[in-house]
């Protein structure tokens, strides 16, 4: 199974006073072991910039850029609509001149950091049964992107986005 996935990608916790949400691309590679069960690895990159936290002389915009692996389980609710979770473990890093988020206090976002977290979605196979439209929503903690500096901070991190899925 090859997915392409476009969408948004946005912040919470004290990251999200830094940078507004993100233009998000996502890929995904899978491999079926059961007809419900998929193993698969995943990338993405995503554009933002720190134009909630800097005037706008001083924002500097900046790409981030990930990896997981992980388990999706697929439900088919008819033949041609199906509903699925997945779950997966990687990295997260923003890709910035060193110190760029560290002045800001998030010098761990400047490299990669473990993120985990899942995702839910839909998916509707078209007359071909390899070609499906998919749409789906996650939530991810990723511990790179919290402040650093004795403040309590929860590095959440969503996504939304729209795509193609195409099994083998």
């Amino acid at each position: 199974m090859v997915e392409s996935t476009l969408g948004v990608l946005g912040f919470g916790g004290r990251f999200g006073h830094v940078a507004p949400p993100a233009y998000w691309l996502h890929g995904h590679l899978g491999y079926e072991i059961l007809p419900f069960l998929m193993l698969f690895g995943e990338a993405e990159v995503a554009l933002t910039d720190t134009s909630e936290s800097l005037d706008e002389s001083h924002v500097r915009a900046f790409a981030m850029w990930g990896w997981a692996g992980g388990v999706r389980a697929t439900v088919h609710a008819t033949e041609r609509v199906a509903f699925y979770a997945q779950g997966g473990f990687g990295e997260l890093a923003a890709d910035v001149p060193h110190n760029a988020l560290g002045i800001l206090g998030f010098p761990n976002a400047e490299s990669l950091h473990p993120a985990f977290g899942g995702r839910i979605g839909v998916e509707w196979y078209q007359i071909d049964r390899h070609v499906a439209l998919c749409a789906a929503f996650g939530e991810r903690l990723a511990q790179g992107f919290s402040k650093v500096g004795g403040q309590s901070d929860v590095p959440a991190i969503w996504d939304f986005g729209a795509g193609f899925r195409y099994t083998f």
